[in-house]
């Protein structure tokens, strides 16, 4: 069973406006080849490569505030979220709907910076791990399924804290432990 992740990062989203009076909050939802430690010694970074493949397996992605998906800020399947991966990592432009007051408020808070992270939604379908030199073990993800993209309140500690992660530490160490074998067994082989 896959579990819903979600990751998080500081960013500098910004609000504009066009001619007509639309309202636009733009920014990077992901950054490429950023490592998050999840724990001590065990670090994860986003792949460009598993973005891209996401994008193109999911036409409509959502922006929800907060990951709530009762405030959905926009969506790629009507073109009120634009989604583009460049070598820097994710960038979205989401139109704000004029006529939601959660919206404006979300486009409010942005604005004057009370909320400056974001955060995304995945399920992980596959990834790489490399042990380094110094003990430290990297999981690279290499694919993943988007689900939603979020400007969020929260992300005060965004190489520390990853949410919604359903397995407990001692899962992750024993996991982990693992993963050091398969590499000193793969190693022994050599």
């Amino acid at each position: 069973m896959m579990l819903k992740r979600e990751s998080y990062l500081s960013t500098n989203f910004k609000t504009r406006s066009d001619e007509g009076g639309k309202r636009f909050i733009e920014g990077y939802f992901i950054k490429y080849g950023v490592e998050t430690e999840l724990w001590e010694g065990f670090y994860e970074l986003i792949e460009k490569e598993a973005v891209e493949k996401a994008l193109d397996r999911n036409p409509d992605v959502r922006a929800l505030f907060n990951h709530d998906s009762n405030i959905c800020l926009g969506r790629t399947g009507n073109e009120t979220l634009q989604l583009n991966s460049d070598n820097v990592g994710l960038f979205g432009v989401c139109e704000i709907n004029s006529a939601d007051p959660d919206a404006i408020g979300a486009h409010a808070r942005i604005e004057r910076q009370d909320v400056n992270g974001c955060s995304f939604g995945f399920f992980e379908l596959g990834f790489e791990m490399v042990e380094r030199t110094d003990g430290t073990i990297l999981k690279k993800v290499t694919d993943l399924e988007l689900l939603e993209v979020s400007p969020c309140t929260f992300p005060a500690y965004p190489q520390t804290e990853i949410y919604a992660r359903k397995k407990s530490y001692d899962e992750y160490k024993k996991e982990e432990l693992n993963i050091r074998k398969k590499i000193l067994k793969e190693k022994l082989k050599k």
